[in-house]
């Protein structure tokens, strides 16, 4: 539906104020004066239910689990922030939900979203037609078969004892209707996937070095979401994973991405 004249106004009203803000920003200003200056464009985009203090709180929690945020870039931390508040998911916390991670850019320590694992799960629940979605690893011992073709199997049988080392994983989702999908991927498999779709793969803040299996899982259930039948918002929010942004907006899926030019982190005493 094309959007009047006066949502048009809205917006460009509202990327005016940000930019005004913005300009009032120094690198001297701790997170919670940034968030006081930019409170009015932050309110905006919101959800209800978060207020600005809920905000600030996840900010200062972020920050004080992975202090290097501290040196991204002001924006590209805010951005990252509004993406996980936008979705309804809580960053750099045990819940595994989301995470905002820093990484160099051509030089410059920028802030990136990644949706996490379980993040992943409560995303594609809020599908209607969803009624499982779920991941596992195969272990050595396992007794796992799976077949493609015209009538696809899937059984996996963990072993109860002394299961061995992960060789494999899967995701898969069943509808409402019956339908369902899966993908298998053996471990190797998902490094050379991570090694080259994640931009943060190798920093020491990455939740593949703190969280592997979560996010091995996330890739396969990723891969498997492929072949199911995902609204249009849903398909429009998994394109903000492991994003870097850099303005805010009433809707975070339509600010575009940053161009990625060197993703390898190296930590500075």
């Amino acid at each position: 539906m094309a959007k009047n004249t006066e949502q048009l106004k809205e917006e460009l009203a509202g990327k005016a104020e940000v930019a005004k803000s913005t300009g009032k920003l120094t690198k001297s200003m701790d997170i919670a004066d940034m968030i006081k200056v930019m409170e009015p464009q932050i309110k905006r985009a919101l959800p209800e239910v978060i207020t600005v203090e809920r905000f600030t709180r996840m900010a200062l929690s972020a920050l004080n689990t992975t202090p290097k945020l501290r040196e991204c870039t002001q924006m590209s931390f805010l951005a990252a922030l509004m993406n996980a508040a936008q979705l309804g998911l809580e960053p750099n916390t045990p819940l595994g939900q989301a995470y905002l991670i820093p990484y160099n850019n051509k030089g410059t320590l920028e802030c990136q979203f990644q949706i996490g694992y379980k993040g992943l799960i409560d995303l594609g629940y809020r599908n209607p037609n969803m009624q499982i979605i779920s991941a596992q690893e195969v272990y050595e011992n396992d007794e796992f078969i799976y077949e493609l073709g015209l009538n696809p199997k899937l059984i996996h049988k963990p072993a109860l004892k002394e299961r061995g080392e992960v060789k494999l994983f899967y995701g898969l989702f069943k509808l409402t209707n019956g339908g369902f999908g899966f993908e298998v991927m053996s471990k190797s498999d998902i490094d050379q996937y991570a090694k080259e779709y994640s931009k943060s793969f190798e920093s020491s803040y990455s939740p593949w070095t703190t969280n592997y299996n979560s996010m091995a899982k996330k890739t396969v259930i990723k891969q498997a979401l492929k072949y199911a039948p995902l609204q249009a918002d849903i398909r429009r929010i998994l394109s903000t994973d492991e994003s870097v942004k850099n303005d805010i907006g009433l809707d975070m899926t339509e600010i575009p991405n940053e161009d990625i030019f060197d993703t390898e982190y190296r930590e500075v005493a």
